[in-house]
């Protein structure tokens, strides 16, 4: 049942430091942009909040630029934005194809990569790319700036550490090397919610260093899922076996209306297969 908008407030920063000043001032507020998880929460009629502030028309949170060795993303960055960067495509092409899964082209224009990260829920297909890829969220209040690793910025099911008075103003991706792997498991190939939707990254050994082996799920748990020991297992030269045992071990995969939680430790089993299987350089 559709919610009314009759009792909801929204407010229209003009600028960065004007929207941080409204979250200390006039909070709680709910930051929103391109509005495509708000407006199916509104639709169903759950939508709990009911004061809002509106960054769409924020275009300094909408860039894409490198700073040295650091890709920088801004929060409003589109999916759209991000399948058209030759420096995403270049430096991060596991994020371009994430993003060219994401519904369709209205979603595509619309959708941003800060309120996917925002919005978390697990299935969220570009979240495991941000694990894999070792990305930091940067969140901005008037108290200042501070940076968290991607890793540590779920805390649970659709919670974060990001404050009442943050703002998550965009990512920063360090370098990476080696080859990148991104897949989407569901229904269809976009317009879908994932059954099972893997990102992870293979960096060659360094002289007589390890491999640097990442390895991220999403819809096999609460919260995107860093598969760590199952990582650790593969750049130590541990067989695939040994791997597939400890990430069956560290997802925890649900029944719901998409899938059962066997198809989907199935499927996590043959992605990761699939990955390790086609980089056997480690």
């Amino acid at each position: 049942m559709q919610s009314t908008v009759s009792h909801r407030t929204l407010l229209e920063p003009k600028s960065v430091p004007d929207a941080l000043k409204m979250l200390r001032d006039e909070g709680p507020l709910a930051p929103m942009a391109g509005c495509t998880d708000l407006y199916v929460a509104l639709n169903f009629g759950t939508l709990k909040e009911t004061r809002f502030l509106n960054l769409w028309r924020l275009d300094g949170l909408r860039t894409i630029e490198a700073r040295g060795d650091l890709l920088c993303i801004g929060a409003l960055t589109t999916y759209a934005d991000l399948i058209a960067s030759p420096l995403v495509r270049k430096r991060i092409p596991m994020l371009a194809a994430a993003s060219r899964e994401v519904g369709g082209v209205q979603i595509q224009n619309r959708g941003t990569l800060g309120g996917n990260v925002a919005n978390a829920s697990p299935a969220g297909d570009t979240l495991p790319v941000l694990a894999a890829a070792d990305a930091t969220v940067v969140l901005k209040s008037t108290a200042g700036t501070r940076r968290v690793p991607f890793s540590a910025f779920y805390t649970g099911y659709r919670q974060t550490v990001r404050r009442p008075d943050e703002l998550i103003t965009g990512f920063e991706v360090p370098l990476l090397r080696g080859r990148q792997w991104f897949r989407k498991v569901g229904t269809r190939a976009a317009q879908a919610i994932s059954k099972v939707v893997i990102a992870a990254r293979l960096e060659p050994p360094k002289g007589s260093g390890p491999a640097v082996v990442r390895v991220a799920f999403g819809s096999v748990g609460p919260t995107v899922v860093r598969a760590t020991r199952t990582e650790a297992a593969l750049a130590a030269g541990q067989s695939l076996e040994t791997a597939l045992t400890l990430l069956a071990e560290e997802i925890s995969p649900i029944d719901d209306i998409r899938s059962t939680a066997v198809y989907r430790r199935r499927v996590a089993a043959n992605l990761l297969t699939s990955f390790w299987t086609r980089h056997p350089e480690a």
